[in-house]
């Protein structure tokens, strides 16, 4: 399929250009960021570059996997995505720049994703399910995907692959016809709304 454009109050979201190649490099050297997600470590200028040249236009072209770099005031801050797009569904993923944490950004671009994922066409793939997942303690990740009105499901033991390990992870999944509004997770440490520990 051909990239779209989404546009938010204070974000563009668009596919990732050679230009963003030293953003991404400079951002996927945040210790946060090798540990959460699946980018190789450590990671490379070469590593950026392939992922843009190559990585985001297959995902396009074969439409499984939707890529976009989050863009504020032109810069690229973050990059979201929907994979595994398949049979009325998708897993979104995203990653944030430290230095653009706090202010939101993240919440806002993954609500306008969300929006295109449901969304009939040709506005949207009209999907009936997205799911989402995270590597177990990934807090940040989980604040996220609560408050953009994400269930919880329950904790996967060792079903999380990253650079070829196994370890146990949270998800959550939301549906098309559900409302979005926040609603309450087992508790997270320190008492605030978010997944329970894995079990023993």
């Amino acid at each position: 399929m051909l990239p779209v454009i989404l546009r938010t109050e204070r974000l563009e979201l668009s596919v990732p250009v050679e230009d963003d190649i030293d953003p991404i490099f400079r951002a996927c050297q945040d210790p946060d960021i090798q540990k959460w997600t699946t980018v190789p470590v450590p990671y490379r200028r070469v590593d950026a570059s392939t992922f843009v040249s190559s990585v985001v236009g297959q995902g396009w072209r074969s439409g499984d996997s939707l890529t976009w770099g989050i863009r504020r005031s032109g810069e690229l801050v973050g990059v979201i995505d929907l994979h595994d797009v398949a049979d009325r569904g998708a897993e979104i993923g995203y990653w944030l720049g430290r230095q653009w944490r706090g202010e939101g950004l993240l919440r806002e671009a993954a609500r306008a994703v969300i929006d295109f994922a449901f969304s009939a066409p040709p506005h949207g793939l009209a999907l009936e399910r997205l799911a989402w997942r995270a590597g177990l303690g990934n807090v940040d990740s989980a604040r996220v995907a609560q408050a953009l009105g994400f269930r919880f499901e329950g904790c996967g033991r060792k079903d999380l692959v990253q650079r070829g390990a196994r370890s146990d992870s949270w998800s959550a999944g939301m549906l098309a016809a559900e409302d979005r509004s926040p609603v309450d997770w087992p508790s997270l440490p320190g008492g605030a709304g978010g997944p329970a520990p894995a079990p023993r």
